[in-house]
């Protein structure tokens, strides 16, 4: 898409919200303003029906049952519930969790917060160069003493898809309990809990044409009853996160939910036929490039890509204000360092340093990413040694 003079092609940060989510939200900002939780009129009643209505097509994307949905304030917050409600619940001797050494930095962050707070010991499991969990070193961690094992569906940096399916099934085989960050997942794969063996799973309504500032956490019903509460106050939600519901986001996030289950393998197909587009413009604009993460088995919106020799944030730089992209650089205290992620699939500094995250999404289109192409290669150019 277009947003004044740039190009948007960072759709894996952020989603503009589809117009059929902004007019299914505005009513509820103004006429049907009432709280959800007023139970003794009818604006309340209106407004509780309609979360109701978005929860169950919040545990429809996913295969889950409404009362499984808790929704949140984003995936960051469902993220952290997860892993404080299993460990501060947690009645075993276990003390092991496991987490893929490319996991978002809020599942890494809140992984070891919370373990230092209840005792227990974190494993980072290594990923092969394409960024698929080693198998091999995932089986020898996964022992009768881990409580909790947390992989994401799809990385938010590289786009690979992790055989998630094959993780819980032996996560389950030695009693842990697996959690999945889904945020990018919806775009990417179908999702059904049940088949795929998760019990806790995380989602954020704007990585899927929805508003900021609301995620959903999935909590498969056999583990409600020993799931504390991460945010406490009047009990709403079952008890399991207090706090007067958003009604605007909530309608927004299930309908955002409804638009991605009924028309996702299209997008998925034509998010794959963009993407091929925009390797294929930059090649005939004789850029240099190679494909970070799995060339196939990966969300079809990513494309992170190496510009051998090229300052990534200086291109970026260049770039502006005619392309919206992401470096994936964080910045910690001031100092401005490469991708974990990418080093964690054995890129080198130099090389992570040298690497741009594009992702197309619902509003690109072939004429946006051959001009995308010409420009990149323009700045390139002026840039190359």
């Amino acid at each position: 898409m277009r947003v004044s003079d740039s190009i948007y092609l960072d759709y894996q940060a952020s989603t503009p919200a589809d117009t059929r989510v902004v007019e299914a939200m505005l009513p509820y900002f103004t006429d049907s303003f009432g709280n959800p939780h007023s139970s003794n009129h009818i604006l309340g009643w209106k407004s509780a029906d309609s979360i109701e209505s978005a929860r169950y097509e919040v545990a429809s994307l996913v295969g889950a049952l409404p009362e499984e949905i808790v929704f949140t304030s984003g995936a960051t917050e469902a993220n952290n519930h997860a892993i404080f409600g299993v460990l501060a619940g947690n009645q075993t001797d276990r003390k092991t969790i496991l987490i893929s050494a490319i996991e978002h930095k809020c599942v890494k962050e809140a992984a070891y917060f919370f373990a230092r707070q209840f005792g227990h010991r974190i494993m980072e499991v290594p990923v092969l160069e394409s960024g698929l969990v080693d198998r091999a070193a995932f089986l020898s961690l996964l022992t009768d003493d881990v409580v909790l094992v947390s992989v994401m569906a799809v990385n938010n940096e590289i786009g690979t898809i992790q055989d998630v399916a094959w993780l819980a099934e032996h996560a389950k085989r030695v009693g842990a309990i697996f959690h999945c960050d889904a945020a990018q997942a919806p775009e990417a794969i179908d999702l059904d809990v049940v088949e795929l063996g998760i019990d806790l799973l995380s989602l954020s309504a704007h990585k899927i044409y929805g508003p900021k500032g609301v995620g959903a956490l999935y909590i498969e019903s056999s583990l409600q009853n020993d799931f504390l509460p991460l945010v406490h106050g009047g009990g709403q939600q079952s008890g399991l996160r207090s706090g007067t519901l958003p009604t605007p986001l909530c309608v927004g996030f299930g309908v955002a939910a409804s638009i991605i289950r009924k028309e996702g393998i299209q997008n998925r197909e034509r998010l794959q036929e963009l993407s091929f587009g925009l390797l294929e413009n930059l090649r005939r604009a004789n850029v240099i490039f190679s494909i970070n993460g799995d060339a196939i088995n990966r969300h079809p919106g990513n494309l992170n890509l190496e510009f051998p020799g090229i300052e990534a944030e200086s291109l970026i730089n260049m770039l502006q204000p005619s392309i919206c992209a992401s470096t994936g650089s964080a910045c910690n205290s001031g100092i401005i360092q490469s991708s974990y992620v990418l080093r964690s699939i054995g890129l080198s500094e130099e090389r992570a340093s040298a690497s741009i995250r594009f992702s197309v999404g619902r509003f690109s289109d072939e004429e946006q990413l051959v001009e995308a192409a010409n420009k990149i290669a323009i700045a390139i150019s002026s840039i190359s040694p």
